[in-house]
Parts: C-alpha cells; structure tokens; sequence
C-alpha cells in the first residue's frame, strides 16, 4: 500500500472541466524522506518508514537524532510506516506529490477535532424533547438523555449505552476520496470533499 503524509491546510472551491464546482480540501503532501526499510527476513514484514515537516535538533532526542543520520537527513516531525509499499525505495529517497495522478481515489486517514465533554445531542444526535419533532423521555429538560433502560434487574447500565462523554479527538479514515488537481510544484494536492483535522494537522493518503 502506497502512500504519503501531508499536512492540511484548509478548504477552496474547484471547477473541474465540466464547469462543475468541487468543493476541495488543500493538503500540502511531503516531501516525504525514507527513514527506515523494513523487510520479511529481517523484521518479520515489508514496510516503509516515510518521515515528513522538519524539526529542531535540539527539540529531538538523540536516539532520533541517529535515527534520521542513517537516513541523511534532518530531525522530522511525522513519522509513518507503510506496509507492503508498491514501489522499491531505498534509505533516504524522496517521495514527492507526483506519486499520485488526478483522477486517483485515495483514502485519507487523520485525527477528527476534540469537542471536549458533549452531551447526547451533540454526542449521537438524540432528538431532546419539549417542542414539535422532538423525542420523549424527560419531562422539561430538552437536551437530557431521558431514561437508561435499567431496573432493579439488572441495576446496571448496559455496556454500550449512548451517554454524554467526550466527543471528537478520534483517527477516522475517509475512503474512497478523488484526487482533482496535483501541484507538484507547490507540493498540494486538492481532494474531492472533507478530510478529518483541523488546519494544520497531519494526515496520511493512503493510495
């Protein structure tokens, strides 16, 4: 499985041939550097190590200092390992944007934004009560979960029961993702739709 990191910029609008409008996400996508080769005799599976976005040496440890000088290359931030990688690469090539092409389908793995503490409304959509389209089970508390479920028998709540708790914060993986437009001169890509993250924050394409 190929792929690359990047980071997520933002969102733009894109009008394909047809004059049809995409809505876009912006994702600067590597220079990604091979930092390590794993193999099946060696570690037991083939994988790459991919490291992208540079960081300062003193902020780095010095075990990951000796780490990416076997590579040679500078400390990085993002570290990655992708299994059973299409192309043979070697200890300290590039991988750049122009591994994809427009028109591919991606999916996209990221870190959705925390919401903090969140109540079922928010948390899994429950209907709350007190007006028109709204659902029973409190009497004058709108956004309340209502009953759980449980009695005297069993005097538990269930495993599983959709309560408030923290919401957001999670990896999510957006499949199947068109690729309208590759910049491998800026290193972007745009990407058909919502990728998880907030601006700034890391993702993978896996290809």
């Amino acid at each position: 499985m190929s792929g690359i990191i990047g980071k997520k910029i933002g969102m733009t609008s894109f009008f394909d041939a047809n004059g049809k409008y995409l809505p876009c996400t912006v994702i600067e996508a590597g220079p990604c550097v091979v930092t390590q080769v794993k193999t099946n005799e060696k570690d037991g599976y083939n994988a790459l190590q991919l490291s992208f976005d540079e960081k300062k040496e003193k902020h780095t440890s010095n075990a990951m200092k000796v780490h990416f000088e076997k590579a040679k290359t500078t400390p990085k931030r993002k570290v990655v390992e992708f299994r059973h990688f299409e192309e043979t690469k070697n200890l300290g090539d590039t991988i750049t944007v122009e591994l994809f092409a427009e028109g591919d389908f991606v999916d996209v793995v990221g870190t959705s934004k925390g919401k903090g503490f969140q109540g079922v409304v928010k948390r899994h959509g429950f209907s709350g009560v007190g007006h028109a389209n709204k659902s029973h089970g409190q009497h004058d508390r709108e956004r309340a979960p209502g009953s759980l479920g449980a009695s005297s028998d069993p005097a538990r709540v269930m495993p599983g029961m959709r309560m408030a708790g923290r919401t957001g914060g999670n990896r999510k993986k957006i499949q199947n993702l068109q690729i309208v437009k590759v910049m491998p001169e800026k290193n972007v890509i745009l990407i058909k739709g919502s990728v998880p993250g907030a601006k700034g924050s890391y993702v993978v394409i896996e290809k």
